[in-house]
């Protein structure tokens, strides 16, 4: 990408956030969960990206994302920390690709946990697939009409039209 002297970038601070520092496993032993926590932020930085088409514009968006998450991942290790350990170590160790098959008995009592203590449920299958409407309070970004549109057209009639090559052209 080309940058030139009006481009603007972010200081370093207004970059820097806390990290999110979650193996793999437990990322994935997580996940389901923590898409349905913080589904109203990841949503409304989702939308924001795909409104403004500047990842500049949305820092406020991911840094919320990004508190969300660590947020989250405070209140497994206060109330859920040996279920989720169990069931990460599982995904972990059982197969090479994380897969969820040979650890649903630790899936369901790391479930049964998140449902108990953080009253989160576990998503049905195919939650996250659906199509919802996502409500926000930002305002609507403004649509920059093309120049182009304004230029006249040609209109069809005025086109010479050519002998059809392979049969009959007609116009009604």
């Amino acid at each position: 990408m080309v940058f030139t002297k009006e481009v603007t970038l972010p200081s370093e601070e207004e970059l820097t956030v806390q990290e999110v520092e979650v193996s793999t496993p437990g990322l994935r032993a997580a996940s389901f969960h923590m898409g349905k926590a913080c589904e109203n932020v990841n949503n409304e930085f989702m939308l924001c990206r795909q409104e403004c088409q500047d990842p500049r514009r949305c820092l406020n968006e991911g840094k919320a994302v990004t508190a969300c998450s660590l947020d989250f991942f405070r209140k497994i290790k206060k109330n859920c920390a040996v279920e989720f350990t169990q069931f990460a170590n599982c995904l972990d160790r059982s197969s090479a690709d994380f897969s969820f098959k040979p650890c649903r008995k630790t899936q369901a009592v790391f479930d049964k946990c998140m449902l108990d203590n953080l009253k989160i449920e576990r998503p049905y299958f195919g939650y996250f697939s659906e199509v919802k409407v996502h409500h926000t309070e930002r305002p609507r970004p403004e649509v920059k009409k093309q120049e182009y549109l304004d230029m006249p057209r040609p209109v069809p009639d005025d086109l010479p039209l050519q002998p059809a090559k392979f049969g009959k052209r007609s116009l009604s």
